[in-house]
């Protein structure tokens, strides 16, 4: 079934843009209900992954909108993911001096703005394309490109110099272990 085979990765996914649990399961819900009442009208080709990750991000942001109107949640849609180091670490713990490469990688994925975190986000743990995740944050591609290059970048200068040739299988490894 589709809701049991996507409701985990759309929750974590909601869960980057707010903690409310309420508004994420509504979201989700409202989104199924919708796909099932225009089930008719919805293409037979289609990446599912995308199209549920890029309908979620829709739904969030007019909860958003519905919310800012009768409270003052304004920084509700600020898309945030922490990184942690604890996960990563006893997923793949072999020296102190791979663990001290994970901390520091954890504390510059931490300080990119939001933006390039969830282009990051999508890249590496949804595997989207950069073509889809222009989509779904309403962006032209070049752009997509560029914020994602920005990121690493801004990430392999912040990183020793001794680390840089170990940061893109490190960072490659600690994206997919979220």
């Amino acid at each position: 079934m589709l809701y049991e085979a996507y409701v985990d990765l759309l929750y974590a996914y909601a869960s980057r843009y707010t903690k409310d649990k309420e508004v994420i399961l509504d979201c989700i819900h409202d989104l199924f209900i919708d796909l099932h009442t225009w089930r008719r009208n919805l293409a037979t080709e289609v990446n599912v992954r995308y199209y549920l990750l890029s309908s979620m991000r829709r739904k969030l942001l007019t909860a958003a909108k519905k919310a800012s109107r009768t409270s003052l949640q304004g920084d509700m849609m600020q898309f945030s993911v922490d990184f942690e180091t604890e996960s990563v670490q006893s997923a793949i713990i072999a020296t102190e001096q791979e663990q001290q490469l994970y901390r520091q990688l954890a504390k510059h994925l931490n300080q990119l703005p939001a933006r390039q975190k969830e282009i990051i986000y999508l890249k590496y743990h949804c595997d989207l394309s950069y073509e889809e995740i222009a989509a779904i944050m309403q962006i032209s591609v070049p752009t997509c490109r560029t914020l994602a290059y920005r990121a690493i970048k801004q990430m392999r200068q912040a990183m020793d110099a001794s680390t840089a040739t170990a940061f893109s299988i490190i960072l490659c490894q600690v994206l997919q272990a979220l």
